[in-house]
């Protein structure tokens, strides 16, 4: 029989219940990540204008370059002032780790709806436990090298946003202007999306060999008896 058996007992069992785990953390993943909007600002002053803040609002997918700083009034400072972006482009580390999430997320729904609705073809046919274990393994190794991107991503995020960034803006290193870094956005769940990306890695590693359990790889078909006679065709 091919259809639908609908059984909870699958997410009891390890196969099963980290890969609930998988699915919720994998939410966490790109919603941390990809839900971030944050500001930094500076302080400038010149001869006539003393400690006028200026901001720029980031975020995902954090091309920094197209981001500029609120524009001084022209009659300040002696039009010194001119359009300053933020100095960087992260996008492709930001979008790699969100997309991959998402992509997680929707892996770990049909995986679950296999294991609850048809785990008798799951554990009748060798060829799909042998495809989860590769797309388990894979899945694996990409957590490891999106999060790792993710990571130094931020590190960068955080220089080119914090006090570091004046040494970039022309109108900071013209005397007798001067600035001074007024304040960013807290980036703690941009810490905690590292922090999850990587136990992501964790659970996806551990969960490799319950899958392999599940596999030809480690209960082989059996062998025929010693002198047993293969039944002819058809019957």
């Amino acid at each position: 029989m091919s259809g639908l058996q609908f059984n909870l007992g699958p997410l009891k069992e390890p196969l099963g219940f980290i890969k609930v785990l998988e699915w919720i953390f994998s939410i966490f993943a790109f919603a941390t990540c990809g839900g971030y909007s944050g500001h930094t600002s500076i302080k400038v002053s010149c001869l006539d204008t003393k400690n006028e803040t200026l901001e720029a609002a980031f975020g995902y997918p954090f091309r920094l370059n197209t981001v500029l700083f609120k524009d001084l009034d022209s009659q300040k400072c002696n039009s010194t002032w001119h359009p300053t972006h933020l100095v960087g482009d992260f996008s492709s580390s930001a979008q790699f780790f969100v997309t991959f999430a998402v992509f997680v997320f929707l892996y770990c729904m049909a995986a679950l709806v296999l294991y609850v609705g048809y785990l008798h073809l799951y554990r009748g046919a060798g060829k799909l436990p042998m495809i989860d274990f590769v797309i388990t393994m894979v899945v694996t190794l990409l957590w490891l090298i999106s999060t790792s991107a993710w990571a130094k991503a931020l590190t960068d995020i955080k220089v080119s946003t914090g006090p570091t960034m004046m040494s970039d803006i022309g109108f900071c290193l013209s005397p007798p202007n001067s600035c001074l870094f007024g304040a960013v956005s807290s980036m703690g769940s941009l810490n905690v999306s590292v922090v999850i990306g990587f136990l992501n890695l964790i659970l996806w590693a551990g969960n490799a060999w319950f899958v392999y359990k599940e596999t030809n790889l480690h209960n082989p078909p059996e062998a025929p008896a010693p002198g047993s006679t293969p039944a002819p065709a058809g019957m």
